[in-house]
């Protein structure tokens, strides 16, 4: 009797120890094989058309190309990609934008070491598996207002530490209009003030985190 296939496996994280640490809860599993690294999102989409894995380990914060837009990029040529998002951030706004992309998990790197292997063999059988916090807080902020793109673009330009004025000049609005745009923000993320509101952003990752 033959063996059974082995579930062939890619790991992409910018991190070498990460890297590390996957290959060897992989290698401690005899139904699962790892085929592929890559350190960049770019590097993952070469990897990916080369040895067409299984199933995708993604970090999202990587120099280059995010996760996320190596996921889309994955999806356009692959639909039927299999990936798990694997990531220090569990904020909300991330979370929804990596499912969009058509991550089938999304967990945190802190909680999956046990349970990576089981993970694996989830999402190759076609379920999906949200981490609970990350469920939780996809769930509490679900009737909130969503900011638009051009709040987005002014909370960016204040966590650089730009003046109204300055961010006027940058967006070519004036000052009374970003004072409006500002206090929308403020409205729908609950902020006490702009650095409230910044730390709120980076948080639930409406803004990339530092």
């Amino acid at each position: 009797m033959s063996e059974p296939q082995r579930i062939r496996i890619l790991a992409v994280d910018d991190h070498p120890l990460m890297r590390e640490g996957i290959t060897g809860i992989i290698s401690s599993q005899p139904d699962l094989e790892l085929v592929a690294e890559a350190a960049t999102g770019r590097e993952a989409v070469v990897q990916f058309k080369a040895v067409q894995p299984d199933v995708t380990l993604m970090d999202l914060q990587m120099p280059d190309m995010s996760g996320i837009d190596a996921i889309n990029t994955i999806r356009a040529s692959f639909p039927d990609a299999r990936i798990i998002v694997l990531t220090t951030y569990g904020g909300d706004v991330l979370a929804q934008r990596a499912l969009r992309a058509g991550a089938r998990a999304y967990v945190l790197k802190s909680q999956v070491r046990n349970d990576l292997p089981d993970l694996i063999r989830a999402v190759h059988a076609g379920h999906k598996r949200v981490q609970a916090e990350v469920a939780e807080s996809m769930a509490r902020h679900m009737t909130d207002s969503a900011l638009t793109q051009r709040e987005v673009e002014v909370l960016r330009l204040i966590a650089q530490g730009n003046s109204n004025k300055s961010v006027g000049a940058a967006l070519s609005i004036n000052e009374d209009t970003v004072k409006g745009h500002v206090k929308n923000i403020l409205a729908k993320l609950d902020a006490k003030d702009r650095t409230h509101a910044v730390t709120i952003g980076t948080q639930r990752g409406i803004l990339e985190p530092l």
